[in-house]
């Protein structure tokens, strides 16, 4: 007899460890034959994982004592007896209705309030090294297509990503400590684009320039460190742009790049 197709929605599956029993080794044994379709089954792995290590600290925080009081039931004092059976199961549904809109609608608003709430002038917490992050572990592990042009047509990406952006971007040459570019992308940012860089080493490993215009009213231009899960972010302010180096590299080895990065937009 012979074995069903593998499709796409199981090699996703597959990516999700949601596989029914029955397809595992079927799956196994394709993947075994389809080099590219288990790289990029892994890629996706990785990726998946990342982005856990990234948000799992936020969504592990403790529910702020707002929310935490209206999750819980209101005291049975406090609820009339019903003067009518229909009534009654009516008013409960509604009640019950508006208060998970509330709860989960409080909980996306607690989930951002890291992110945007404002302290003294300035954002508590930066969105730049946080959105930063992200874009590498979403697109770094990407085996396919990890950027949107290649390094082989730099002279188009910088003219393409320059008029995007409304001004000149250009990568900064990086191969003297060994990363060299493998291309870029355009990104949405909160109120305009943003431009990604891609570079990798001889090793394979990834790291990213992302480029932003959205903190021009900072201006802060010390370098500063974030980690983002297992993403490390050197970020700073320079004029109208916002940077950010992002890797999963040692901290010292990410200054030393995110210096060079630096040195040579100083320059330009």
């Amino acid at each position: 007899m012979s074995k069903l197709p593998i499709s796409e929605a199981e090699l996703q599956a597959c990516v999700d460890d949601a596989l029914p029993e029955a397809r595992r080794t079927d799956v196994a044994d394709y993947l075994a034959t389809h080099p590219e379709d288990a790289e990029r089954v892994r890629a996706y792995q990785l990726q998946k994982q990342a982005l856990r290590a990234l948000f799992n600290p936020v969504l592990a925080e403790p529910l702020p004592e707002n929310l935490s009081a209206l999750a819980s039931p209101p005291p049975i004092a406090a609820i009339a007896p019903p003067a009518k059976p229909f009534l009654a199961r009516w008013s409960l549904q509604r009640f019950a209705a508006g208060f998970l809109v509330a709860l989960f609608s409080g909980i996306a608003g607690w989930l951002a309030h890291g992110q945007y709430e404002p302290a003294e002038g300035i954002a508590r917490m930066t969105p730049l090294p946080r959105q930063a992050a992200v874009a590498h572990a979403v697109f770094s592990p990407d085996v396919r297509r990890p950027v949107e042009v290649s390094a082989e047509n730099e002279d188009q990406l910088v003219a393409w990503l320059s008029k995007r952006m409304g001004t000149p971007v250009r990568p900064p040459k990086l191969g003297a400590l060994g990363f060299e570019l493998i291309g870029g992308r355009l990104l949405p940012g909160n109120v305009g684009p943003v431009a990604q860089f891609m570079y990798q080493d001889a090793s394979g490993q990834r790291l990213t320039l992302y480029v932003s215009t959205e903190n021009t009213s900072n201006h802060e231009t010390a370098f500063r460190f974030a980690q983002e899960g297992t993403v490390n972010v050197f970020y700073w302010i320079d004029g109208k742009f916002g940077y950010a180096i992002s890797a999963s590299i040692d901290k010292g080895e990410l200054a030393r790049v995110a210096t060079a990065v630096y040195e040579q937009i100083e320059r330009k």
